[in-house]
């Protein structure tokens, strides 16, 4: 099992510099991975600085040499695909080939969306969030590329250079469970990355729940399917190592390949950089 630190792109978080030192705490203490949020607005943090989780990433890319880099999660629709396959490559080639790429409708859809006068509803932005990703994995091939869709039109387009990461970086995707789509989705790409209706960000998720996601998703998984599957859950955990295990063991045990380290979304420390590198340095748990 690989174990990572969530921070959210807002408060002390929203400056790249911080992000780096986050990003080598980590790296020294013996994490795997370091995920930042992607928001534009969050009107239940408005009043927050918000930083750009890409130029945070490339300052952590620089301060590091091993964990994993990505976000948590991007929403894939309120971009241009060929804008985000450039800056996944770039990434990529700046961390020698590190970056794991979460993806998801995002959200509040109200805050991120309808208030930037874009469509908001949900099966629209399911739509594009497909439609994207394929287009996103054919455009990191480095091959061209030709598409007329129902949302995006590509006309002999080839991006250089390819990601490092061949065919190109993990793709996990995020939903929230027991909604089947987001899970049937994730089952056709390399790890699913759940929030919970009855274990909010921070909160951890029940066991039984858990392993009925995992039958899910392994009944919609490809029988042709040969890519590793990460199952990717989080929550707050105590730094007692041995209370930790408790926490995540039965979780493990239940198909869990990741725990990401967060914060209580609704805790006055999400976004503050001290509790953070106190947790880190208490280091990862053991299972």
């Amino acid at each position: 099992m690989r174990f990572s630190i969530n921070i959210p792109n807002f408060g002390d978080f929203a400056y790249p510099r911080n992000v780096a030192t986050v990003a080598a705490a980590a790296e020294q203490g013996g994490w795997d991975g370091l995920f930042i949020w992607d928001h534009v607005l969050h009107r239940q943090h408005q009043g927050r600085p918000f930083g750009d989780p890409w130029m945070s990433l490339t300052a952590a890319a620089l301060a590091t040499s091993r964990i994993r880099l990505g976000t948590l999660l991007t929403p894939v629709p309120r971009y241009r695909p060929q804008q985000l396959a450039r800056q996944v490559a770039t990434l990529d080639h700046l961390s020698d080939g590190r970056v794991i790429f979460a993806a998801g409708l995002g959200g509040p859809i109200e805050d991120e969306y309808r208030s930037f006068g874009d469509a908001a509803e949900p099966h629209v932005l399911a739509e594009r969030l497909d439609e994207g990703l394929e287009l996103l994995r054919r455009f990191w091939s480095g091959e061209p590329v030709n598409h007329r869709g129902r949302h995006y039109e590509v006309q002999d387009v080839t991006l250089l250079p390819a990601t490092v990461q061949r065919p190109g970086p993990p793709v996990w995707i995020g939903g929230f469970w027991p909604r089947r789509p987001p899970m049937r989705r994730a089952a056709r790409w390399d790890g699913a990355v759940p929030l919970f209706e009855t274990a909010r960000h921070g909160h951890v998720p029940d066991v039984a729940e858990v392993r009925d996601l995992v039958g899910y998703v392994r009944r919609h998984r490809s029988a042709e399917a040969d890519r590793p599957f990460e199952l990717v859950l989080g929550g707050a955990t105590p730094p007692d190592a041995a209370k930790a295990k408790d926490v995540i063991g039965p979780l493990h045990d239940a198909g869990a390949t990741w725990w990401d380290e967060r914060q209580l979304q609704t805790g006055p420390e999400l976004d503050r950089l001290l509790p953070v590198l106190r947790r880190i340095e208490a280091g990862p748990p053991v299972v």
